[in-house]
């Protein structure tokens, strides 16, 4: 079964865009809980421009209270700097499910590529078993069709998330085959490592049925973006359960 979690970064972008504190975070993360997602992502980045170290802390609390999966994301190589404390220290107070890792720059608007495991592989080592000595399951953001994706294992992951704005945007010019071949070639190779196979980035309702007829084994998705944009029409539960219908669909 492939579950859901919301990404809820862009409530957060809404939020510090007026300042203050509407949206509610926390209440959108309920709300999305309440119509039956599996879990809840945030990507907090170094400049807070949407999720903060408080905001990390009380959805780490509400997961926990409700006994599903907190996702945090970020860089680990990020320094830490004035209201944010560095990755590891974040999640040595969340204590998230899962830590996915992911190499962005802090001017990136968003993440839009993998790890590079030739020059990043053992730099990575030490910092998957500071996450997994937190009992956090870790899971390492990787260009769909990289060959080396098996590497993921060998420094320790226990999943990869397989990048699929490329795939998101083949979709949209209409010409998708080839992005997802590669989409599939590499969860194929990941799990042959042991690996899971997490997927996110562009994921859609349009989009969404034809990757997970072609990816084998996907294990979670996770969507902020699109889920956002469809719940300003539809609303946020009635969005959240279109995806899980999508989602009830046995993958390959």
């Amino acid at each position: 079964m492939t579950v859901l979690s919301v990404n809820v970064n862009k409530i957060a972008v809404l939020r510090n865009s007026r300042g203050g504190g509407a949206p509610d975070v926390l209440r959108a993360a309920r709300a999305c809980l309440d119509a039956g997602a599996h879990g809840i992502t945030v990507h907090p980045r170094p400049d807070a421009r949407h999720i903060n170290a408080r905001d990390v802390l009380a959805l780490a609390a509400l997961c926990r209270e409700r006994g599903v999966e907190f996702n945090l994301e970020g860089n680990p190589f990020a320094p830490p700097r004035a209201g944010y404390p560095g990755f590891h220290a974040l999640c040595a107070q969340a204590r998230p499910a899962q830590a996915t890792l992911v190499p962005d720059a802090d001017a990136q608007l968003t993440s839009d590529h993998g790890f590079d495991f030739a020059r990043d592989g053992e730099r990575l080592r030490p910092h998957v078993a500071a996450l997994k000595a937190l009992d956090c399951r870790v899971s390492l953001f990787v260009d769909a069709g990289d060959p080396a994706v098996a590497q993921a294992a060998e420094v320790g992951a226990d999943r990869v998330e397989l990048y699929t704005g490329p795939f998101a945007a083949a979709f949209v010019a209409g010409d998708p085959a080839d992005a997802l071949a590669a989409c599939a070639d590499s969860a194929i190779r990941a799990r042959a490592a042991g690996l899971g196979v997490n997927a996110g980035h562009d994921l859609d309702q349009q989009n969404l049925p034809a990757f997970l007829a072609a990816v084998p084994g996907v294990l979670e998705v996770s969507i902020g973006h699109a889920l956002v944009d469809d719940a300003l029409y539809a609303g946020l539960a009635a969005t959240v359960r279109a995806y899980l219908a999508l989602l009830a669909v046995p993958s390959p």
